[in-house]
């Protein structure tokens, strides 16, 4: 698939301070400079999906891959409705600290914040994929 800056029909954006960020830990591993940031969510949580960040060799057949204020993003074919017109920003302040997704697609979060529920309708294939309340969210 094409590599665009920024895909008119945003899947997924990234703050200019999640992006700092971002590059800070890709510049701690030892292979930093070919990795990419793939998002991806995942069956599980205490409100049935999970957000996933981490970093990857490469993209893998079928991703979407972004580059998203300078970040080489992936999101898998799976993953891609739940987070299209997400936001990655990273917050650090006494409060709050770390990345944090705001997602226009999800219905109901847990305080947690890093799992959330979606309407029916959104690509409902995904809850079988795992997780309900109380597997998984201990803060």
């Amino acid at each position: 698939m094409e590599i665009t800056e920024r895909p008119i029909d945003t899947l997924l954006t990234v703050t200019p301070a999640a992006a700092v960020k971002i590059r800070e830990l890709m510049a701690d591993e030892p292979d930093g400079d070919t990795l990419v940031l793939r998002v991806a969510i995942q069956g599980g949580g205490c409100s049935g999906f999970q957000y996933g960040l981490g970093f990857d060799a490469q993209p893998a057949e079928g991703d979407h891959e972004l580059v998203l204020e300078g970040v080489n993003v992936v999101v898998d074919q799976f993953s891609a409705p739940y987070l299209r017109g997400a936001t990655i920003d990273f917050l650090s302040g006494l409060q709050e600290s770390g990345f944090k997704i705001d997602n226009p697609n999800a219905s109901s979060s847990c305080g947690c914040g890093h799992s959330f529920q979606v309407e029916d309708g959104v690509e409902s294939e995904a809850a079988s994929h795992g997780g309900g309340c109380g597997s998984g969210c201990s803060h």
